[in-house]
């Protein structure tokens, strides 16, 4: 499984996991602290199951 942050001009902030892990339910905090506010992408990729979604991040 690997779940990536990407800015809105597709650079890569942030990889918050990039390993195999069973089928199931997980839960994941992720910390924007560093980041200035505005929409960033996530994409979770898990086997042939990929997808994209915006993130809004607001301070």
């Amino acid at each position: 499984m690997n779940l990536t942050v990407y800015d809105i001009l597709g650079r890569e902030v942030s990889v918050l996991v990039n390993q195999k892990r069973e089928a199931g339910v997980y839960e994941l905090k992720f910390d924007g602290l560093n980041l200035a506010s505005g929409v960033y992408f996530y994409r979770l990729q898990a086997g042939s199951f990929v997808q994209t979604r915006r993130l809004l991040l607001l301070r």
